[in-house]
């Protein structure tokens, strides 16, 4: 049997380093590119201000114009790490050489940390590159969403450009981005206008691209996640919330013995879900806002339901050792890299579950029964082991 293989504490680590950079790279983008353009404005003013006179004035405005907007792609990307997602750490990856760029082009002091910072986090990410491996999500009709989207301000800015001397008050690539972008979202400021036939031509064609596309991300990408926050801030489940759990643990079976887990998940503030046979628990649960499923665990269909080939860690704690020995033997053939921990309820079983695959196997009779002796027995530490246990002030309170 196939177990997972600990990562070392290095090599968990460098992961969320890096993914700690970029997040910081893409805060100082931001901040950086709102500060330059606002010592531009200064500039203009003619106040003095320490701005590098070998870059033109309108392309560090543009670079900083376009660093702020990428520090928000950049933002965006660091979070999907967070998950391990392989389309984000490629996202991270093309932008962060685009970030430093575009700080050298802004040609301020003040640009200076974002360009180091983004050379540093590029070489971390490609360093631990193996760390995010995780498939994206999105289906075919998001992707095309989301290409229907670039397509058609691509489609606007270019062709408002080429067709720049038809209209009014475009000159520049940025101003014929603007048109394009308004003219999707229908807000439509007035202060651009077509003046020949072939304009007003493109101009339909552009709101018709631009606004259809917009409907379609509406549809596609937008409303599934505000129903997903719906359905976890109910307590409910249904097949787009379960396809938008990752990095979660499962904890399978209800009792006694399960709720202290869900306090310490619930307290860690990590994303879990329950799974039970028994209805009647899993409304007492899904009250508390809790995820749950309804299932048999030690069958396959309710641990692909809840996505344990994207789950980071399964707790088997049905207070039935046979039962746990079937959730670990399924789990494990689903997703062979799985960290499985599970509960034994007899001491004699901790090695049966050892070899059906769980990863760590703990008995809480067992500990409880050892810390009691050794209270007894007057053995130093004891008390203060379970004072931090059980979070109380007073021994006695035990």
């Amino acid at each position: 049997m196939r177990r997972a293989r600990l990562p070392t504490p290095a090599a968990v680590r460098q992961p969320r380093v890096a993914v700690f950079l970029t997040g910081v790279v893409a805060a100082v983008a931001v901040a950086t590119g709102v500060l330059v353009l606002g010592l531009q404005v200064l500039l203009a003013t003619e106040i003095p201000v320490p701005i590098v006179g070998a870059v033109p004035r309108g392309v560090s405005l543009t670079a900083a114009f376009t660093g702020t907007l990428t520090g928000f792609a950049l933002l965006l990307s660091a979070r999907g790490l967070r998950g391990g997602s392989r389309l984000a750490w490629y996202s991270a990856v093309a932008l962060l050489p685009l970030v430093a760029l575009l700080g050298v082009l802004q040609a301020t002091p003040v640009s200076t940390p974002v360009v180091a910072l983004s050379f540093a986090a590029l070489a971390l990410l490609v360093d631990t590159r193996a760390a995010f491996s995780r498939p994206t999500d999105l289906t075919p009709t998001q992707l095309a969403a989301i290409g229907a989207i670039v397509g058609s301000q691509l489609y606007g800015t270019v062709g408002a450009y080429l067709l720049r001397e038809d209209f009014t008050g475009i000159e520049t690539p940025i101003q014929a981005f603007y048109f394009s972008l308004v003219t999707a979202s229908t807000v439509g400021y007035g202060d651009v206008a077509p003046t020949s036939d072939i304009a007003r031509l493109f101009a339909v064609s552009a709101i018709i691209l631009g606004t259809s596309s917009f409907a379609a991300a509406a549809g596609a990408l937008l409303v599934p996640a505000v129903e997903a926050r719906f359905e976890r801030t109910l307590g409910t489940m249904t097949d787009k919330s379960l396809s938008l759990l990752e990095r979660h643990v499962i904890v399978v079976g209800h009792g006694d013995l399960t709720e202290p887990i869900l306090e310490e998940l619930t307290d860690e503030d990590a994303d879990f879900v329950v799974v039970t046979e028994d209805p009647d628990a899993a409304g007492v649960l899904r009250d508390r806002g809790l995820l749950v499923y309804v299932g048999d665990p030690s069958d396959e269909e309710p641990l692909r339901r809840v996505g344990i080939e994207r789950a980071r860690a399964v707790v088997a704690a049905t207070e039935d050792d046979a039962r746990d020995a079937l959730v670990v033997l399924t789990a494990r053939e689903l997703n062979p890299d799985v960290r499985i921990v599970a509960a034994a309820t007899d001491r004699e079983n901790v090695k049966k579950l050892r070899r059906a695959g769980a990863d760590t196997i703990i008995s809480p009779a067992v500990i409880g029964g050892h810390l009691l002796v050794r209270s007894a027995l007057g053995t130093g530490g004891m008390e203060a082991l379970a004072d931090r246990l059980l979070d109380v002030d007073d021994a006695r309170d035990l």
